[in-house]
């Protein structure tokens, strides 16, 4: 396993290993045992970055969440795992009421919501201080500077370290951040965002919200990591869900012409490599000019031991160069 350095400040900051692993579903759709059996594995191999969420994963069953937290709980205290795990949760999509969901009815990011929820997270993980806390969607009916004060009392009580975001328009983030600097306020240093190998349209609405705003890493996204070299970038859905060797699992966001060259890219490299088109995918994220932290989900140890080998898949300058051919954006003419 690999590992880097997430925060700037010596207080919060942390070594994280490069891939991370997604327990949204551990403790619903992925029963127990298997996702104990997962989280073991990774760990064997030298993984200490899991991340989670407070209302994963309320759609299973119509309720608020909490599942995968409680999960982890139960596997952190049955394990004896202390602080060398890095857990990662997010607050503000919880549904207010069972039966509900996090586009009709959020919690959304309230002082008051993010001190209740956070100290919900820190109850059913068991730990006293949450590693990273991320701002999960935009709640555009609070003050971003009521949210960016509340998040950084938490920090200055010790009850979270870093900060991150999910979600959000980057000018929010930048505003949010610059917010937080004036008033010498710990700021976002963490962003999560959808990113993979394959690009989506961007002239039709991505992701789950009608305006696009729970979409994939744009071009002013990775602009604005390039410009700010402290700021983590981790990608969800790297593997968009096993489209990579299952096409018809494909969103339709990716459905267009840009699509086929990319793929033919991935699969050609994936020969010449002896690797699977998943792991090549990973490989390319890890090792590229604005490396990224990868996060994965696992169904079962097979899964997640496919990921673990894209950790030490090297590309070679011309395998990566044909990736990065194919996978920019096409210039009108």
């Amino acid at each position: 396993m690999r590992y880097r350095t997430v925060g700037t400040d010596p207080r919060t900051r942390r070594e994280v290993s490069v891939l991370a692993l997604g327990a949204m579903l551990f403790g619903s759709q992925t029963d127990e045992e298997t996702s104990f059996a997962v989280l073991d594995r990774y760990v064997e191999a030298g993984g200490n970055f899991i991340d989670t969420s407070d209302n994963y994963a309320f759609w299973t069953d119509g309720s608020q969440g909490g599942h995968s937290e409680h999960l982890l709980g139960r596997w952190r205290r049955s394990r004896g795992a202390g602080d060398e795990i890095v857990i990662a949760t997010k607050l503000g999509a919880r549904p207010l009421a069972p039966g509900t969901g996090y586009v009709d009815n959020p919690e959304g990011l309230s002082a008051k919501v993010i001190r209740e929820a956070a100290e919900r997270s820190r109850e059913r993980l068991g730990v006293d201080r949450l590693d990273l806390l991320y701002a999960h969607i935009e709640d555009t009916t609070v003050p971003l500077r009521e949210t960016v004060e509340g998040f950084a009392e938490l920090v200055a009580e010790g009850a979270v370290g870093l900060l991150g975001v999910s979600n959000h328009a980057v000018w929010r983030v930048e505003r949010a951040r610059a917010l937080a600097a004036a008033a010498a306020l710990p700021g976002y240093e963490v962003l999560q965002y959808e990113h993979s190998y394959l690009r989506p349209r961007t002239d039709v609405p991505g992701g789950l919200f009608p305006d696009g705003s729970l979409g994939a890493v744009g071009p002013e996204t990775l602009s604005y990591l390039r410009a700010e070299p402290a700021l983590t970038l981790v990608a969800y859905s790297p593997l968009l869900k096993g489209s990579y060797v299952r096409p018809d699992r494909l969103p339709s966001e990716y459905d267009h012409p840009g699509t086929p060259a990319r793929l033919a890219a991935l699969r050609e490299v994936a020969r010449e490599t002896g690797a699977t088109p998943n792991q090549v995918v990973l490989a390319w994220q890890l090792g590229g000019d604005l490396p990224v932290v990868p996060l994965v989900g696992a169904s079962s140890v097979a899964q997640i031991e496919e990921s673990l080998a894209a950790v030490d898949l090297e590309l070679t300058p011309d395998q990566r160069a044909r990736l990065d051919a194919a996978h920019r954006p096409r210039r009108a003419h």
